[in-house]
């Protein structure tokens, strides 16, 4: 009984209270645990049994299913456009992830936990994410916008007088803010984001080529041959398969670089719009820095090929690409959770 009793204070001991980020996006989720690296990095996207309501799957296995599923197959993505729509499904979710690796010990209820969401989010929808919090049994969350962690994840330093300047081109919603002393000064939010441009493509093929395709095949056209580039010498091509309109029948084609360019365009000249209202509502002293520094921009738009000479075509200001852009955000988390509560960076001991 007394080596009973001393293993299982040795587990109690194990088991703390950690610092965790998440970067909650429509596209993909991403978790970060005190003292380890990103932990979770996958689609968010969970499956279910339609019977029993039983998870089957989430991540990568369960977006893997979608268009390919039964119906007794439930496929959620539990985000949309950058709000929680599925609040069950989405804790479900974190749940999952937060769980995935074995050696991490964590007590949730004694940890400290950091949700990222877009920065012109409404009040009501700033509640679900708390309630979401809430319902995992975390006593102390808090919300931070996602601009803010972008930027501190793409090396800026949000906590000096200087502006700083940040896109953050997620898959639900594309998020710009100005940023000093540890705050956004102006920000900027709309849909127009990678999903956006999945459904501007998918809708091209079906008008234009007369095949219907899914998102998943939208999304791959993006990844592959998706540029920006004012003049491609050698376009790149790629083959699409999908439904014929007509017949009714698989058909398959080959499409080039130029033409989805001629797609996306479109959908970018409104982000540049964005920026140049950011721009024109910016205070003149943050305006000079942000012309010095340039603007910076993170997330999944990131790299599709050729946007920042796009964006500097349209606005004729300077813009870098983050070295991380796809984890700019939750690599942000790590010193807004050590930061908490003051505009200003602590002193490290």
């Amino acid at each position: 009984m007394a080596i009973t009793i001393r293993k299982q204070e040795k587990e109690t001991k194990s088991v703390v209270g950690k610092n965790i980020g998440i970067d909650l996006g429509t596209a993909n989720i991403l978790v970060y645990v005190e003292g380890e690296v990103i932990i979770t990095n996958e689609p968010s996207v969970i499956a279910f049994d339609y019977e029993t309501n039983e998870v089957l799957a989430t991540g990568t296995m369960a977006a893997n299913m979608i268009g390919k599923g039964h119906h007794g197959i439930k496929i959620v993505s539990p985000l949309n456009q950058g709000v929680i729509s599925d609040i069950e499904a989405t804790k479900k979710l974190i749940e999952i992830s937060l769980h995935k690796i074995e050696n991490i010990n964590i007590d949730i209820t004694e940890s400290t936990l950091l949700l990222c969401c877009p920065s012109e989010v409404t009040q009501l929808e700033r509640d679900s994410f708390m309630d979401l919090g809430n319902k995992l049994g975390v006593k102390d969350v808090f919300i931070e916008q996602e601009v803010k962690a972008g930027a501190i994840g793409s090396g800026l330093d949000i906590f000096s007088s200087n502006g700083s300047m940040i896109i953050d081109i997620g898959g639900g919603s594309t998020d710009i803010g100005v940023l000093s002393l540890g705050d956004i000064v102006v920000s900027e939010s709309n849909r127009i984001a990678g999903n956006y441009f999945d459904g501007e493509i998918m809708d091209h093929m079906q008008y234009k080529h007369g095949l219907l395709i899914g998102k998943k095949t939208a999304e791959r056209i993006k990844v592959e041959i998706g540029s920006l580039r004012q003049k491609i010498e050698e376009p790149k091509e790629t083959w699409v398969s999908g439904r014929d309109v007509v017949t009714g029948l698989p058909k398959k084609i080959t499409i080039t670089e130029d033409e989805i360019r001629d797609v996306l365009v479109k959908p970018f000249e409104s982000i540049a719009t964005m920026v140049l209202k950011v721009l024109q509502n910016t205070p003149p002293e943050l305006s000079s820095d942000i012309i010095v520094n340039g603007i910076y921009i993170s997330g999944g738009g990131a790299i599709i090929d050729g946007v920042d000479e796009f964006l500097h075509r349209k606005v004729g200001m300077d813009f870098h690409i983050s070295k991380r852009p796809m984890t700019a955000v939750v690599d942000g988390t790590k010193l807004l959770l050590k930061n908490r509560g003051s505009y200003f960076v602590k002193p490290t001991d």
